[in-house]
């Protein structure tokens, strides 16, 4: 038997806690009625000064699937949702699974190809939709005719709240002027007009489709993972024994909701529990610090960068994160320097987790209550332990496992693993033979069970026949006081083949530029005066040469404003490469 087989890992798991759990529900929908046959006054979502109870979802989304169903939706239709981190979410996905049918996730950054392109390939019937991106977007990609979308119902992130922050929406009494776009059903006049109206009863099954999450196409075009509801039960399960997490608790929602972590890690955990998901329309460190101070949230997972951009929000407190007693970060390696600084401000420990839209959010965890450890050799924080009933191989370009403590692809196979990919045969049996996913990430797992996750395949840089990681380049980068955030791709070089380029933003733009009087010193330093040396090109070489082998180095940097990421705050290296890569 393997190394892999024998779960070394299960070690790590706190006393007590079983290596396997078996969810109660079937399916997310049974697991929403019993949480409001059990407790129908809970809280169920806090956006600003607007409160929704589990019975208020259930009254919306009642009405929602019956207005779908007198326009046209069928059992097995889909239904699009393209909107930010809003109520009308929340009352789409369950209004589409009481309607017999399932839910695809939007983007609301996405623009009019891409919409038109996922809009095609999931064969969505009807859209659920802010007005504004009605007007600027889905209004041109439904009249183009290259979709099956019949029934358009538009909302506005104004719905369900009087506040009207003026940082998220300079203009309310403009937007609240226009009115529904022309064409379109409005939200909240048919939740009023459908009151009191049950749908026709319709029992998904386990293994059908609960939600269509699309990957970032970062390998070709998105894939639409097909996250049944047996998979996004699991893993919400896994949320709540993993993280202890209770009905006394309330999740912040700091991820977007299209996205696999925010769709589990907030949304599906917190109509489990049940308790209150805080929501804040689109992330804005700001707003999101006072929805801290105001709803006083006790859990959140979310993008390293999200904790970043918190922790550095101006007149942030270690009091305005006490609140928190549970939180952990996904979607990217993390540095160990970019823990303990963030715990400096916060006092937050942050453990990590790591999973992918395929494995329906984590298939690796910290244990609760641990400090993952750091490799000796690369520097690499611990992504955690497989979670429960999980295996995790790691395994060579041929398929064969290899021995422990070597690097290999990193396959995963547990219940949580999605089945396939949307109309996609080929690429299913590509990614998922046997049912265990391939996930394209590089990493290892020690003697005791740690992994460790080194990086993309795809980002690997072959510099002279030497192998860069670059994590490992933009580790040693975070551990310099400046850099607030790090991103490195390997770039053309005529004599090395390919050389590594890293590119920097900084906590204090201002340091980029020489001081009066001052020297540079290696990346930026104290000077005797107790004056900070400002950061320079030259120093940061500097400073990365004295911590890694000759090859590794950056030989040249660039310093940003800001990096470019993801909507859900993940760096994006593809858009840093030159066009000749």
């Amino acid at each position: 038997m393997s190394a892999y087989a024998e779960r070394p890992w299960l070690d790590l798991y706190p006393p007590g806690t079983p290596a396997g759990i078996v969810p109660v529900h079937g399916t997310l929908l049974e697991m929403f009625r019993a949480s409001v046959e059990r407790a129908p006054g809970t809280e169920a979502i806090r956006y600003f000064d607007g409160v929704l109870t589990l019975a208020d979802l259930d009254a919306a989304s009642d009405a929602l699937a019956v207005a779908l169903a007198g326009h046209g939706f069928l059992p097995g239709d889909r239904l699009a949702v393209y909107v930010q981190n809003n109520p009308a979410f929340v009352v789409g996905l369950i209004a589409a699974w009481k309607a017999g049918g399932s839910a695809v996730a939007v983007n609301p950054m996405n623009k009019a190809r891409e919409v038109t392109y996922l809009l095609a390939d999931s064969g969505a019937t009807a859209l659920l939709c802010l007005d504004e991106l009605y007007e600027s977007v889905a209004r041109d990609v439904i009249a183009s005719g290259g979709t099956n979308v019949g029934t358009v119902v538009t909302c506005s992130p104004l719905d369900w709240q009087t506040r009207d922050d003026p940082r998220l929406f300079p203009d309310p009494d403009a937007t609240r002027a226009t009115g529904r776009p022309a064409g379109t059903l409005d939200l909240l006049t048919l939740v009023r007009e459908y009151a009191g109206r049950t749908p026709e009863p319709h029992t998904p099954a386990p293994d059908d489709v609960a939600v269509l999450t699309y990957t970032s196409g970062t390998t070709g075009v998105p894939k639409g993972a097909m996250n049944t509801h047996a998979g996004m039960v699991f893993n919400t399960c896994t949320y709540r024994e993993w993280m202890g997490l209770t009905p006394d608790d309330s999740v912040l929602g700091v991820a977007p909701l299209f996205h696999i972590t925010g769709l589990v890690g907030h949304l599906t955990l917190a109509l489990l529990l049940p308790c209150p998901l805080v929501l804040a329309h689109r992330f804005d460190p700001g707003v999101v610090l006072d929805a801290l101070r105001e709803h006083r949230p006790t859990f959140t997972v979310g993008a390293i960068t999200v904790f970043i951009s918190l922790s550095a929000a101006p007149g942030a407190a270690s009091e305005d994160f006490s609140s928190l007693r549970v939180v952990y970060s996904g979607g990217a390696p993390v540095a160990p320097a970019v823990i303990a600084r963030i715990r400096e401000v916060t006092g937050l420990y942050i453990h990590n987790c790591y999973g992918l839209t395929e494995t329906n959010s984590p298939s690796h965890a910290v244990p609760l209550h641990t400090e993952a450890p750091v490799d000796p050799a690369t520097g690499a924080l611990s992504v955690g332990v497989p979670v429960f009933d999980t295996v995790v191989r790691i395994l060579d370009d041929g398929g064969e496992e290899v021995p422990v403590g070597e690097t290999g692809e990193i396959a995963t196979y547990g219940p949580q693993v999605v089945p396939g990919y949307w109309g996609r045969p080929e690429a299913t049996a590509e990614s998922l033979p046997g049912g265990e996913l391939r996930t394209g990430d590089v990493g290892f797992m020690d003697e005791q069970g740690w992994f460790y996750l080194v990086d993309r395949k795809k980002d690997m840089i072959n510099a002279a026949g030497y192998k860069v990681w670059p994590r490992e380049v933009e580790d040693v980068l975070y551990g310099h006081p400046a850099v607030r955030e790090a991103a490195v791709v390997g770039v053309p070089d005529e004599y090395r083949g390919e050389t590594v380029k890293a590119f920097v933003s900084l906590k204090d733009p201002d340091h980029r530029q020489p001081a009066p009087g001052t020297g540079t010193g290696p990346g930026g330093a104290t000077d005797t005066d107790g004056e900070r040396e400002p950061v320079t090109e030259a120093g940061l070489i500097a400073y990365c040469r004295e911590r890694m082998a000759a090859y590794k180095y950056p030989r040249s940097v660039v310093f940003l404003d800001e990096l470019p990421k993801t909507s859900t705050g993940k760096i994006l290296r593809r858009e840093l490469r030159p066009d000749t890569r």
